[in-house]
């Protein structure tokens, strides 16, 4: 079944489109609701939902167990670099991932694997200003 694309759904997506690198569902609210919208949390979450779904939002848990979703780059199967500090967020193939996944996966019997892979440290500019 296709997805509506509501007005409300289209304004998450714009807001999303709009971060510098993966948000939680909280603070796209909170800029939504700064912006007036009236567009509800629940809304919000539907949204995000949706977005990630058909490809249209990358989704990942932060070190600290937060989802934190942005707008997909590539419709592809990729990989990203997230800075700790400022979000900055960069989209990387891995091609030695992608061949170790598969390797394991059959060395122990298994069909079908997927995997997720997001490496967090700190950007330069990030990495520059605590030291």
């Amino acid at each position: 079944m296709a997805q509506r694309n509501t007005w409300q759904r289209e304004r998450v997506r714009e807001e999303l489109a709009s971060a510098r690198g993966f948000v939680s569902a909280q603070t796209l609210y909170a800029r939504l609701r700064e912006a007036d919208t009236g567009i509800g949390l629940a809304t919000v979450y539907r949204a995000l939902s949706s977005l990630t779904t058909d490809g249209s939002a990358d989704s990942l848990q932060s070190p600290d167990g937060e989802n934190l979703f942005r707008a997909c780059e590539s419709a592809h199967h990729h990989h990203h670099l997230i800075c700790r500090n400022c979000g900055l967020t960069v989209e990387i193939e891995a091609s030695e991932v992608e061949a170790w996944a598969q390797r394991t996966a059959t060395r122990h019997g298994f069909t079908q694997a997927e995997h997720v892979v997001d490496i967090f440290g700190l950007c330069t500019p990030c990495a520059k200003a605590q030291a």
